[in-house]
């Protein structure tokens, strides 16, 4: 059996209405985040590495990995800076654990941008070489 809130006079939308709802909250996200440097500044490298792989001459399957790549960063640091929001309204105050959750996600980012790098340093390289 399926448990309800005490508060269930929420409609849930359900069916196509639910497909909208859930598009309306990405694009809420999506505008939130974009209010973050480090998106805007990661949307930047993005475009940056498109314009590398065009003069490099890169192949139809580098833009793809690199278009997966890209979506997997920014799906990271949306859970990043969702994140450092639940640390700063559950614990205002400096803390360990908040640090270190924060820590965490910031490493999360990390990896992926330092994968982004190596792969498109792989393309240029390859491209050159060839």
């Amino acid at each position: 059996m399926e448990k309800t809130p005490v508060d269930s006079n929420i409609e849930r939308a359900t069916g196509i209405r639910r497909v909208v709802a859930a598009f309306r909250y990405s694009m809420q996200g999506l505008t939130r985040l974009l209010q973050e440097e480090a998106f805007r500044h990661e949307l930047i490298a993005g475009a940056a590495g498109v314009l590398l792989f065009a003069l490099v001459g890169a192949s139809a399957l580098d833009y793809f990995v690199f278009a997966i790549l890209m979506l997997v960063l920014f799906a990271v640091e949306s859970l990043n800076t969702a994140i450092e929001e639940l640390v700063d309204r559950i614990s205002p105050e400096i803390s360990t654990v908040g640090r270190h959750a924060k820590d965490l996600g910031s490493f999360a980012v990390f990896c992926l941008l330092c994968a982004n790098g190596f792969f498109a340093l792989y393309v240029v390289v390859r491209s050159v070489w060839s």
